[in-house]
């Protein structure tokens, strides 16, 4: 097989591949995997509907310890942050916005918490660039209310 043949034949294959992977397909589980994270670490600092927890405030003050934001407050913010842009992404609302929100969080993280994490927030951060530059998809309300 020649080389030129070998490339066709990969050429062919890869644009097979891409069909297989509609953009709206690859925007929804992009939405959903990367909220779910965030949602899931957001429930862990709350009981109930969104009451702040004790042990969230100390893992602020002994843990995470963020320069210039007091723990109760970064606790209540991160709370209240892994909620809210989870919910948005979840529902395809203000995508883009709610993606750049959790990318800051992602990157006060990497920086100020767990900074030896960058393989994962690496991947966090490359799904969160790819939302903000492609939008939710047909599947969203950003769609529907026609939000680019």
């Amino acid at each position: 097989m020649t080389q030129l043949s070998l490339r066709g034949t990969y050429n062919s294959l890869s644009q097979r591949l891409a069909g297989w992977t509609p953009e709206d397909l690859l925007a929804l589980a992009a939405r959903f995997g990367i909220g779910a994270t965030f949602w899931l670490s957001g429930r862990t600092k709350v009981d109930g509907l969104l009451h702040v927890t004790d042990g969230a405030v100390e893992l602020f003050r002994d843990e995470f310890r963020l320069p210039l934001i007091p723990p109760d407050i970064a606790a209540h913010m991160a709370a209240y942050a892994e909620h809210l842009f989870p919910l948005l992404l979840f529902l395809g609302l203000f995508t883009r916005f709610a993606a750049l929100a959790l990318l800051g969080m992602t990157l006060v993280i990497q920086v100020f918490v767990y900074p030896d994490a960058w393989p994962t927030h690496l991947s966090w951060a490359a799904v969160f660039l790819y939302l903000i530059r492609h939008g939710a998809g047909r599947a969203s309300l950003d769609q529907l209310l026609r939000l680019r």
